[in-house]
């Protein structure tokens, strides 16, 4: 017996009925050799944490563009901090960690730079429009390794496509994942609110704090443990209705407080010309210089694989923050005359 099989044996006999095991994983898109080491899961977290996507999160907004301070998240951190929520979700309630920490590292390997202002520009311009949560499915099926893809299992990809609060991912797994991704921005979100003075501990409604606690622990700690309470002896994950609303109307108040505050998103206006500036120069010039845009997405376009305003969205939702000023500059900004002598 390989340990790969013992751990899975282990998983069997350890794990709640209601878990997704790996030995019984729908698969692959295609067939490979099992890991003598690692069950399905665990490989596809590792493929997630090494690939080029995901270090590219640690440079693109969360949600203040550009801060002046180290402590601001970045779409990294968020990512870091929703696996860990997540994690200790799924351990209390004996699910797969292994698969939840796939989804919960590999969510948001689709947004673009500048947050969502940047998603939003992308949405409006791209036919069928842009969704960050279809593009990190994409990244992990076409885009990754050079268009090879990680090849990722069904379920990790299911748990991906569907952590947006408007759908339903196939595993309890992906349902925690769901809800931990939103309590964990809405409360990261409030601490770098504070950070940068543009909310006060007690501009929360006083309901809100009644109900989730006054503090981020106090929060993290009433959400978790409704989440586990609630969800035990169940294949659905779910939370009592009171917490669950408070829930909903904390991020509400954050809608309205900080995600559309003037001085949170003074900057977007200028990130959202820039991606929509770039997009329109690169469907304009992308035959006139071989270096504009990387070969392999031009290469998906010319073979009739991919449309041109797709590719060109790949490659611009790919960018870090700075990269994209760097290429905005490279493209727009003029070039300073080298002179010899005098």
């Amino acid at each position: 017996m390989t340990i790969r099989e013992e751990i899975e044996k282990m998983q069997a006999e350890t794990l709640s009925p209601y878990a997704t095991l790996s030995q019984n994983s729908l698969g692959r898109d295609r067939e490979e050799a099992q890991c003598d080491i690692r069950p399905l899961f665990q490989r596809d977290r590792d493929r997630i944490l090494h690939c080029k996507s995901f270090r590219r999160l640690k440079n693109k907004t969360q949600v203040f563009l550009a801060p002046m301070g180290d402590h601001y998240r970045t779409r990294m951190s968020h990512t870091l901090e929703v696996s860990q929520i997540a994690r200790t979700i799924v351990k209390a309630l004996r699910l797969n960690e292994d698969l939840t920490e796939a989804i919960a590292l590999g969510h948001d390997l689709g947004h673009t730079p500048f947050g969502h202002a940047g998603e939003r520009v992308l949405n409006e311009l791209v036919d069928g429009g842009f969704r960050h949560n279809e593009q990190s499915v994409r990244i992990v099926e076409r885009l990754e390794k050079d268009g090879e893809g990680l090849n990722l299992t069904k379920e990790v990809r299911d748990g991906i496509l569907n952590h947006e609060m408007s759908l339903h991912p196939a595993t309890p797994e992906g349902q925690v994942v769901r809800l931990s991704d939103k309590i964990a921005y809405v409360n990261a979100d409030i601490d770098d609110s504070i950070r940068a003075e543009i909310l006060h501990p007690e501009d929360i409604p006083k309901e809100i704090r009644r109900t989730l606690g006054n503090s981020a622990n106090d929060r993290l700690n009433t959400l978790v443990h409704d989440i586990i309470i609630h969800s035990q002896d169940s294949p659905e994950i779910m939370m009592s209705d009171e917490v669950y609303q408070a829930l909903m109307d904390l991020r509400k108040f954050m809608f309205q407080s900080v995600y559309t505050n003037p001085v949170a998103k003074s900057e977007e206006v200028k990130a959202k010309r820039m991606i929509a500036a770039l997009f329109e120069f690169y469907m304009e010039n992308y035959d006139k210089d071989q270096d504009l845009i990387p070969k392999k997405y031009i290469t998906a376009y010319k073979v009739g694989d991919e449309k041109l305003d797709r590719v060109i969205a790949d490659y611009i939702s790919g960018m870090t923050d700075q990269y994209a000023v760097t290429k905005f500059n490279e493209c727009f900004m003029p070039k300073a005359w080298e002179v010899d002598g005098y």
